[in-house]
């Protein structure tokens, strides 16, 4: 796996008229992991986002070395299309390189429409198609969600397997996640006066 790494510099996140956090920073390099926690709404998601490229930050800045790969609650699989053909799509893309479909159990659902799918078997191809990808910088926006048990150890354990192989993970997850050495980074609520927040 390439060297990879991930830094974020003293960001702010606004949405509307609210600014969810600001003076954020954090630094990763290849075989770490961080857990971002927090409320509802306190902009784990958006952080995610940003850490992506796939939205601005409101300030602060991003540096990426490695390709990324992002697991939320879109699968980015074509729902009309048969599960193995929504995949093979993404693999003609990303390369044909193994993406542990049998180990994710869906071996037996190639030919099912992808919506027909259930929650969790959604989020486990989304996570066939995640791996597909050889991506060094993993982003995961609540990867546990509509797993059950034995999905969640799964999950646990396809995280820990990518951290040891020299990978990145970044986990946002109101749910607890067993990995050995994963770091917590706790997203505050902040509201400030508006003399303060006119200073950003």
């Amino acid at each position: 796996m390439q060297v990879c790494s991930l830094a974020a510099n003293d960001l702010a996140c606004r949405r509307g008229d609210r600014l969810l956090f600001r003076g954020l920073s954090l630094r990763l390099h290849g075989g770490e992991a961080l857990r971002l926690v927090g409320s509802n709404g306190i902009g784990k998601s958006s952080l995610i986002r940003i850490l992506a490229g796939l939205m601005p930050a409101y300030a602060g800045s991003v540096e990426r070395d490695g390709a990324v790969a992002l697991l939320d609650e879109r699968p980015a699989l074509d729902p009309h299309l048969p599960l193995g053909k929504a995949l093979g799509f993404w693999q003609r893309i990303d390369g044909p390189e193994d993406n542990q479909a049998a180990r994710l159990g869906l071996a037996e659902l190639i030919d099912v429409p992808v919506r027909y799918l259930s929650t969790g078997q959604k989020k486990r191809a989304a996570l066939a198609r995640m791996i597909g990808q050889r991506a060094p910088v993993w982003l995961l926006d609540e990867p546990l969600n509509g797993l059950d048990a034995r999905g969640v150890a799964l999950v646990e354990e396809l995280a820990a397997e990518h951290c040891r192989g020299g990978g990145i993970c970044v986990i946002a997850s109101h749910q607890s996640f067993a990995m050995t050495g994963l770091e917590r980074l706790e997203l505050h609520s902040f509201a400030p006066s508006p003399e303060r927040e006119g200073e950003l």
